[in-house]
């Protein structure tokens, strides 16, 4: 069976070259005197195909993104699309939504925005409303300051929240900017609402929060201590750790410690340099060994993520790091520097007891303290294993989870936020290799995603940016409509019920009826019933089909959605391939003039993972002569649709949703420029040759005054003393005058 192949590229297909019966016809004249007879058209009809094809070659064409090289989004969501609904909560006045944190109960989502600290309610799966807010601006003698050290006073001179943590069931801990003097408080917390902040409980934040907002940071709070990574000075060139709060005395790292500025460490992500290892990515990163960013302790895994330019391109690779292997390293051997090579070595010298990095009792020695300075890096490296390797994207942030399919088998599930305002659904499988489930565009100008906090007992996803914060369900199961489309999804939250018919959201593991594949994705087996269950033959038997009535010698257009990017596509005409003479495809839809003998049943297949399966399917029939019904397509649920048509032989649109009118005499006037462009440059052949010739000196001028002969043979006497030039010479070796007939 042969098809007519889906593809970007527009191709006019025409007949094969047949025998003249009588006078040459020079080029496509010979094809159109054979096909006037052929389609029982008439002139001006054959003139509205010629005008309909030469439409399709001016008309734009648009290729699929491929979003640079590394897994495609499967389906993607552009910002508004009706077929992802997202809630969305802004509040007039604030801006800079950055960060974001989840009450322990999980109903309260607790937001630091410029100056103001917000705590919303997101119990309602449609609505983010905000419980109440209060403000916290830095005072105006810290915003002079800063606008006295030459930092703007529109932009960076306020107070940026970036430390908002959990501290008890009753406070929340908070740091912020403060117009590059960082401050700290405590929040205390009334039924989940946010009493007002007091000013003589406002301290320094210094080594907590960063001075500039643009400067990465980091802060995670543990057993009532905090531990945080951030700069700690005014011009950001001193990178610190730090602990403080609880009841242990406040520690830091000293200045000294100059390896946290080496360059090949830093990180792309909110996270400062101490959280670092080694990620080999060669297939992103020509076999670099880059530093990889810890994100988020999941079990016995580290997600991890890195970004680099590579090419004017950025890249990006998410590495999963196994504790394990992290606590085998730091027990093994350490890094000494040689004074006199400035070389890093591998230590051999004896260890001091106790070790760096282990419980003791009592403080430890001189001695101890000095071994740790010196020996602060371990020998071995931690190496990871890519999961997601990306070119063309720069993701900002990282929110993982495990999800469960049908069997019990747990899945690593990834949401990344890129800095071109979209959101990606990752879906890490058995062989350690992640594809995208899904990509959404979240705003409709391109803005980096500031943060990302997941809410599982929500079913959700927040997100936040400058202008505000976003609730994105995790699944998007119902836009799966069939049994096919669900599976090949390879979604774990998303499973198809025979029952209903839907593609539901899983509620719970073990649903025996319920149809999933994860680990192949193969449709043929799960949605196929009795003894063809493992049988990979296509679906050809349409579920419904769409009903067309046309006039003849009308253009149809006939759309296929493409509901997967993974999947290639083509059209059939029943059991055989369309009719070339009189079709041709333009973005996905089947552009079709119908003649006779061109209806019936016409399908667009999409064919991913290896199974085929028809799209839509339709039925074109002709007011006219209408065709009998094919007896194998009894039963199936018919719906009828217009598509956009046109007439060719004469009148005006029928029935059309969109007129191909004006292209009509947008390429009548275009072909009329291009055939007086031609002209032009037809008639100033000659006249350009004149010029030419004109220049040509030494060849057999006339004096002045004198006169061009009239006759033939004057004209084609050559001169009796010609010097010629390379460029006076013809392709014949004749010497060129310049003299015109």
């Amino acid at each position: 069976m042969e098809f007519l192949a889906l593809d970007a590229s527009l191709t006019l297909h025409y007949e094969a070259p047949l025998e003249p019966l009588g006078r040459e016809l020079p080029g496509d004249s010979l094809w159109l005197s054979m096909a006037l007879p052929a389609l029982g058209l008439d002139p001006w009809s054959l003139l509205g195909l010629f005008l309909f094809q030469l439409l399709q070659l001016l008309l734009p064409t648009t290729t699929a993104g491929g979003g640079g090289q590394g897994p495609t989004p499967r389906v993607r969501y552009y910002a508004g699309d009706e077929r992802r609904a997202l809630s969305f909560f802004h509040q007039k006045g604030l801006q800079d939504f950055d960060t974001l944190l989840l009450s322990d109960d999980g109903n309260t989502l607790y937001v630091g925005a410029r100056e103001a600290i917000l705590a919303l309610d997101i119990q309602d799966p449609g609505v983010l409303s905000l419980k109440n807010m209060i403000p916290w601006p830095a005072s105006d003698r810290k915003k002079s300051e800063c606008a006295f050290k030459k930092k703007n006073n529109e932009t960076q001179c306020f107070n940026f929240i970036r430390v908002l943590v959990s501290y008890n069931a009753t406070h929340l801990y908070t740091c912020g900017t403060f117009a590059f003097s960082p401050a700290c408080t405590f929040i205390e917390l009334q039924d989940s609402y946010l009493l007002p902040i007091l000013e003589d409980k406002v301290t320094e934040g210094k080594g907590q929060s960063p001075f500039d907002p643009a400067h990465k940071h980091t802060a995670v709070l543990v057993d009532g201590t905090l531990y945080s990574g951030t700069m700690n000075n005014f011009l950001g060139s001193e990178p610190i750790l730090m602990r403080t709060l609880g009841s242990q005395p406040v520690l830091k790292t000293d200045t000294f410690l100059r390896w946290l500025h080496r360059k090949d460490l830093t990180p792309a992500g909110p996270f400062p340099e101490y959280l670092l290892t080694m990620c080999q990515v060669p297939e992103v990163f020509g076999g670099w060994r880059e530093s990889c960013l810890a994100w988020q302790r999941l079990e016995t895994m580290f997600p991890l993520t890195v970004s680099r330019q590579v090419g004017g391109t950025r890249s990006s690779a998410v590495c999963a790091f196994s504790l394990m292997d992290i606590e085998r390293v730091f027990k093994g051997k350490y890094k000494e520097l040689n004074k006199e090579t400035s070389r890093w070595t591998t230590y051999r010298g004896p260890e001091t007891n106790p070790r760096p990095g282990s419980c003791s009792v009592g403080p430890s020695s001189d001695k101890a303290l000095t071994f740790m300075k010196d020996h602060f890096l371990m020998d071995e490296q931690v190496v990871g294993t890519p999961l997601l390797v990306k070119s063309g994207v720069e993701y900002t942030r990282l929110a993982v989870e495990t999800a469960q399919d049908l069997d019990g088998h747990s899945y690593l599930v990834m949401y990344l936020g890129t800095t071109t305002g979209s959101l990606h659904k990752a879906v890490v499988s058995g062989d350690s290799s992640a594809h995208l489930v899904e990509e959404i565009q979240l705003f409709p100008d391109p803005e980096p995603v500031r943060n990302l906090q997941l809410a599982p007992t929500q079913g959700a996803v927040f997100v936040g940016f400058s202008g505000g914060v976003w609730r994105v369900p995790r699944a998007n199961c119902s836009v799966y409509e069939s049994c096919v489309d669900c599976v090949l999804a390879r979604d774990p939250h998303c499973a198809w019920d025979p029952e209903s018919r839907t593609c539901c959201l899983l509620s719970a593991p073990n649903l025996n009826s319920w149809k999933q594949d994860m680990e192949h994705g193969n449709p043929g087996w799960a949605c196929a019933s009795g003894p063809m269950g493992r049988s990979l033959r296509p679906q050809s038997r349409p579920q419904i089909i769409k009903e067309v009535l046309a006039v003849p010698s009308s253009i149809l257009e006939l759309p296929c959605p493409h509901l997967s990017a993974l999947a290639s596509y083509y059209w059939s005409h029943g059991p055989a391939a369309v009719p070339e003479a009189s079709s041709t495809i333009y973005n996905g839809s089947l552009l079709l003039i119908l003649q006779d003998g061109v209806g019936g049943l016409y399908q667009c297949w999409a064919t991913e993972n290896g199974f085929s399966y028809p799209v839509v399917s339709y039925w074109v029939d002709s007011q006219d002569q209408p065709l009998a019904l094919d007896p194998e397509l009894a039963g199936i649920p018919r719906e009828h649709v217009e598509v956009p048509l046109t007439r060719v032989s004469g009148g005006a649109a029928l029935a059309a949703q969109r007129s191909y009118w004006p292209h009509f005499v947008t390429v009548t006037v275009l072909l009329a420029l291009v055939l007086s462009a031609a002209l032009i440059i037809l008639l100033a052949s000659p006249l350009g040759a004149l010029r030419a010739r004109g220049k040509v000196q030494g060849c057999g001028t006339l004096p002045p005054g004198e006169k061009a002969p009239l006759s033939r043979e004057q004209h084609l006497q050559p001169p009796k003393e010609c010097r010629t030039s390379a460029s006076d010479v013809d392709a014949d070796s004749n010497c060129l005058g310049t003299e015109v007939a």
